[in-house]
């Protein structure tokens, strides 16, 4: 089973920029299609971006293409999301997610089965 911890958020103003990061363990990582999802407070958790398990295709929200870049690098079990341009309305929890082997990136969150306990990201006007 692959465990995920992410790391990098912060408070930052409008226009900063942001690298977050999901250590996974597990050897069964890099068959994982990955995602970034968030959550602000009162509100559902939406999908950010996905990246498929050998990091060929990637999928961004519409609020965040262009501005949001999401990597992965399988020989340290890594998976980035670097944040430029970051807005107020980008203020929320960050969760790093996995879908099972080898399946392709989904924006649903129920189509993922490991998450990580999620980084708070604070967006300052």
């Amino acid at each position: 089973q692959v465990q995920l911890v992410e790391s990098g958020g912060g408070l930052v103003q409008a226009g900063d920029s942001l690298r977050l990061s999901c250590a996974a363990s597990g050897r069964a990582f890099s068959s994982y299609a990955m995602g970034w999802f968030r959550q602000a407070p009162g509100k559902e958790r939406e999908f950010v971006a996905a990246i498929t398990w050998r990091g060929g295709s990637t999928h961004y929200a519409d609020s965040v293409k262009g501005r949001f870049t999401i990597s992965r690098d399988n020989a340290k079990n890594m998976v980035h999301l670097q944040m430029n341009s970051l807005k107020p309305d980008d203020t929320a929890v960050y969760y790093c997610a996995g879908r099972r082997i080898y399946a392709g990136t989904d924006t649903r969150p129920t189509e993922y089965d490991v998450w990580g306990q999620g980084t708070q990201v604070t967006v300052s006007s």
